[in-house]
């Protein structure tokens, strides 16, 4: 054959053979093109070449195969979709010169192809080799019932060994790099020894096949029959001589063994396993339990622990930067290190934090362990009613597996993490256990060194680690436990905290999570005091923090829906309603003046300090006393104590004691709703009491606080941080305290001690002088 150029139809994946057909669905311009090209000009003539690597998405023109056929276009037609239906026939191999793109269409492929090289073989050897082919192929027809009888009759036809060769080699299910080979295979001999090797291997396959099918089902009876794939793989498996799956399991851990480092106790527990994990099948249910306990034992950290942080000043910076204030925390965190380094083998302390929610109890607790650079694992027990959540379950129960605190161990991944123990004052106690009980063993530093899961059924050491346990209300905690923590109470955030952590920690933050420059938002201090205690009622900040974040956004909005974007935005007192809203809370403001029968007390509560006036009115009656306000058991008693306290002194008062007898008294404190309770309202309720019955105005610019007794003696109250906040706040010029609270001084911050006058005193005659009550009574001031 002469020369000529012909167009090219690149195949994937599929290879045709002389005398074989192939049907191809197209649906590309250049394929389409390529159709049209060969029936006008090529006598429907095209050359077929299959990609070396099916998988490239383009074409390289110098890895095309040499050696490709020349098929003829049989059928072709255009279905309705769109798509051209074409069948090829394959005609002979021709040998390709070289490919080139068409010049008047350059997407269209050409290839320039000649005869491939003829290879002579006598009738005689042609004969025998035949007839040697055709043995073998009836033979392996034989093995193949999905091949039909008929091909051998259209094989005993043929007499050329070149076209058999290549009709059987469509029959034979061979990888498509193999078909390729007998593509580019021009030598018929050579092709007919392909075919005879081939030929050999899927009859070498298919006797396998029979085999293994053979060999399971004398092993499988009734009850085995769910498991026939699991047999067939596994025989499959043992005749190619492949390690079975258990064994490479067996490998593996008794290499893990080598590696790390176990206790000797450990390594004879998993050596022990690992002979029962030998002994069972691999269908037994028992298999995966075995294995998955080998694999806990092996996983855990038993000899893995972190080097802590020696440098103390870099743990307070670290800590310092991340929490404003609890330095009560910090500074135990500095004494233990500190401690640490003289003594390695000391105990680590079990710190519980009780505060109000939103005061950074959690986030503290990641802190510590960044600072201290110990790994960090938390679990939370709030609504735990069950102890095996604590201790694990045995092995014996389905899906058993270790507590959360062999758990939490195996996350951390050493044996010295810092162990965050979330809400404990909210598990619960019911049929199922009491998971406080569980926790005492795991708290106790004379216990936990010999922990015991009931799942790992091997003691644990716990004493390395530093637990730190969250509560929001310590009598929650039961007392067996709470004698085993180490207390640190938290108290709320005051107002100038809370300023100094907005403008340090939140608002930077929110900040760069919007997107927003440094200087982007500025909100003033008086505006932020505003946020604090008109737009939030919480102890933390987690309140004011998604106020700042609801500004953020508003700006971020701003800048994207508006073309002439603003570079910086002033938060004052005066827009803060356009972003925030109107303001929600409002905080008890003093009196315009003095008044007959109302003294300003101060209470304290979780959400900070407050003033609370008290008022106080008789009217003729039998001398009972009413109490409204929603008032507790304790101010209650506190009401009567300061009446008894008066009837006893009315002579030194000067009070006629018929207005005592005859009238009814009703003491009533402000916002009705709100809970009030505890003592510490006494000397503000018998002043209440004392300015309605001497008719007499008390100081409005004057608050106070304090226990009294029926003595008269003032006792020490607690929150005296706050409530002078809260009389700050209000407007109020002094604060009348009891002496005993003189040490509580340094927590007030400076600016509120230089605006407020504290006024000490022992004894209630005291509080009298101070307010000048007792000016005609002199018997009395003595």
């Amino acid at each position: 054959m002469v020369n000529t150029t012909l167009p090219v139809i690149l195949l994937r994946g599929v290879v045709l053979l002389p005398y074989s057909e192939i049907r191809l669905e197209v649906n590309s311009d250049i394929d389409k093109d390529t159709f049209e090209l060969a029936e006008k000009m090529h006598d429907s003539n095209v050359l077929i070449v299959p990609l070396t690597n099916p998988l490239e998405e383009s074409v390289n023109v110098a890895q095309l195969p040499k050696i490709a056929i020349m098929g003829k276009i049989k059928l072709k037609m255009e279905l309705h979709n769109g798509i051209t239906r074409a069948i090829i026939v394959g005609l002979n191999r021709v040998s390709v010169q070289g490919y080139s793109n068409r010049e008047e269409n350059p997407k269209i492929l050409e290839g320039t192809v000649g005869n491939t090289t003829q290879f002579a073989i006598t009738p005689k050897d042609e004969i025998i080799l035949m007839r040697k082919l055709i043995k073998e192929f009836e033979d392996y027809i034989e093995t193949r019932h999905d091949l039909s009888n008929g091909i051998i009759a259209e094989m005993a036809e043929i007499k050329s060994i070149a076209k058999a060769t290549d009709i059987i080699a469509t029959y034979i299910p061979v990888p498509y790099e193999r078909k390729i080979e007998y593509m580019k295979t021009v030598n018929p001999y050579t092709r007919l020894l392909m075919l005879l090797e081939d030929i050999k291997k899927e009859k070498q396959l298919i006797e396998l096949e029979e085999k293994i099918d053979t060999e399971v089902k004398k092993q499988l009876d009734a009850t085995q029959r769910e498991f026939i794939l699991r047999e067939k793989l596994r025989v499959i498996k043992e005749e190619l001589g492949d390690v079975d799956l258990k064994d490479n399991d067996i490998d593996q851990i008794k290499s893990k063994i080598d590696e790390d480092r176990y206790p000797a106790r450990i390594i004879n527990r998993i050596n022990q396993e690992v002979k029962k994990y030998e002994l069972l099948s691999t269908n037994s249910p028992e298999i995966s339990t075995v294995r998955n306990y080998i694999d806990w034992l092996l996983d855990l950290p038993w000899n893995k622990t972190t080097v802590d942080n020696t440098n103390l000043i870099q743990t307070r910076k670290v800590l310092d930067a991340s929490h404003y204030g609890l330095d009560k925390v910090k500074d135990r965190i500095i004494e233990f290190l500190a401690v640490r380094q003289m003594k390695q083998d000391v105990k680590s302390p079990i710190i519980c934090l009780v505060g109000p929610p939103g005061v950074g109890k959690t986030s503290l607790a990641k802190s510590i362990a960044n600072s201290m650079k110990r790994n960090f694992v938390k679990i939370s027990v709030g609504g735990v009613n069950d102890e095996a959540e604590i201790i694990g379950h045995r092995r014996t129960y389905i899906g058993a597996n270790p507590g959360r605190i062999i758990s939490g161990i195996k996350k951390a991944g050493s044996s010295n993490p810092l162990f965050l123990i979330d809400e404990i004052d909210k598990m619960t106690k019911d049929y199922k256990g009491d998971p406080a009980s569980a926790l005492l063993e795991v708290l106790d530093q004379e216990q936990n060194q010999t922990f015991y899961d009931n799942y790992l059924e091997e003691e644990y050491d716990l004493s390395q680690i530093l637990f730190i346990l969250t509560a929001n209300y310590l009598s929650n905690i039961p007392e067996p436990l709470r004698d085993r923590l180490e207390v640190i109470e938290l108290s709320g955030y005051t107002e100038y905290e809370k300023l100094d952590i907005v403008k340090k920690h939140i608002l930077p933050k929110e900040l760069e999570n919007h997107g927003l420059g440094k200087s982007s938002i500025q909100i003033s201090d008086e505006t932020i005091k505003k946020m604090i205690s008109h737009y939030t009622k919480e102890a933390g900040v987690r309140e004011i923090e998604r106020l700042i974040a609801t500004i953020c956004r508003k700006a971020v909005t701003d800048i994207v829906s508006n073309e002439k974007k603003k570079k910086r935005y002033k938060i004052d007192v005066e827009n803060l309603e356009s972003y925030l809203g109107k303001q929600k809370y409002f905080y008890t403001e003093k009196e315009e003046a003095d008044k007959i029968g109302i003294a300003v007390g101060l209470a304290y509560t979780q959400f900070g300090g407050d003033i609370l006036p008290i008022e106080v009115t008789f009217y003729k009656g039998k001398g009972n006393l009413v109490l409204t306000g929603s008032l507790g058991e304790v101010i209650k008693e506190s009401a009567n104590i300061a009446i008894s306290y008066i009837k006893s002194h009315y002579d030194e008062f000067g009070i006629d004691y018929k207005l005592l007898e005859n009238n009814d008294i009703h003491i009533h404190l402000p916002e009705g709703a709100i809970p009030k309770d505890g003592p510490s309202a006494g000397i503000a309720l018998t002043t209440a009491l004392l300015s309605a019955f001497m008719n007499k105005p008390i100081n409005h610019k004057v608050g106070m606080t304090g226990e009294i007794t029926l003595q008269g003696h003032v006792l020490p109250i607690g929150g005296l941080k706050e409530k002078a906040m809260g009389a700050h706040r209000s407007g109020l010029e002094k604060i009348i305290i009891p002496s005993k609270n003189k040490r509580d001084l340094d927590e007030i911050p400076m600016e509120i001690k230089e605006d407020l006058e504290f006024i000490f005193v022992n004894e209630y005659k005291d509080v009298c002088r101070a307010l000048d009550l007792s000016k005609d009574n002199r018997k009395f001031l003595e």
